[in-house]
């Protein structure tokens, strides 16, 4: 693929970010957290453009989590603009490319004029065969382990099927992410170090690189960087 930084074979199938420190990156520059979530948008361009050339799978954005209403009031607004700005603006370079968008999380806890755009984005890109850009948008990784769990549960209170017969392959279907592969890398940035109820099961096996640039400072440079630290990650998967 396109100038790639690593082997094709050493690629992950399916990169899970973090976009962390829209706000910091804002105020070290003297200027409102909505600034930095502006620029970070900006930022997304190159890595999904990336991602098409260098031959990933899918790229998972964590965009707003369930526990992201509790920010102020201002804040919450202009990331709900900033989501329809987006679709706006990409969504027909985005299916010109082939790009099939999916969303992940509770839609119906969305403000409406997002969850149309959002469902709109869905349903034009939904049989385009490219990069699988899934956005997280009002998720959380331990409400969606719930919802599964529930589902599975009342598959079994009607005999649909038996309790034993839960593995792998039938919770993961029951998730958001169904049909996609596992995380193989999940990139923080910021410089912080958690998790942040973010693909919690998807993740089992995923090598997690951190890296100390804010979010709108993540390059098409710093994403092949954290490529090449994953080529060199020596994946066991609990064997020896």
């Amino acid at each position: 693929m396109t100038d790639a930084p690593v082997p094709q074979q050493l690629l992950p199938r399916h990169v899970a970010i973090i976009m962390d420190g829209n706000g910091r990156w804002a105020k070290k520059r003297g200027m409102p957290r909505a600034f930095g979530h502006r620029k970070g948008v900006e930022a997304l361009e190159p890595i999904i453009e990336a991602c098409g050339q260098w031959g990933i799978e899918a790229l998972t954005l964590f965009a707003f989590s369930t526990e992201n209403w509790a920010r102020p009031k201002d804040e919450v607004n202009a990331l709900m603009g900033l989501i329809n700005e987006f679709f706006n603006r990409k969504i027909d370079e985005l299916n010109r490319k082939g790009v099939c968008i999916r969303m992940l999380g509770d839609l119906s806890g969305v403000p409406e004029p997002q969850r149309r755009v959002a469902e709109a984005a869905m349903a034009r890109t939904g049989n385009n065969t490219g990069l699988k850009l899934n956005i997280a948008l009002n998720y959380g990784s331990q409400q969606e382990i719930l919802r599964a769990a529930q589902r599975l549960a009342r598959k079994c209170a009607s005999g649909e099927m038996a309790p034993e017969d839960i593995d792998d392959e039938a919770f993961s279907a029951q998730l958001y992410t169904a049909g996609l592969p596992k995380v193989d890398l999940l990139i923080r940035t910021s410089g912080e170090q958690r998790i942040s109820n973010f693909l919690l099961y998807q993740i089992a096996y995923a090598e997690l690189v951190f890296v100390e640039e804010n979010w709108p400072d993540f390059t098409r440079e710093v994403f092949a960087r954290a490529l090449t630290t994953y080529a060199q990650r020596d994946r066991r998967f609990g064997k020896v």
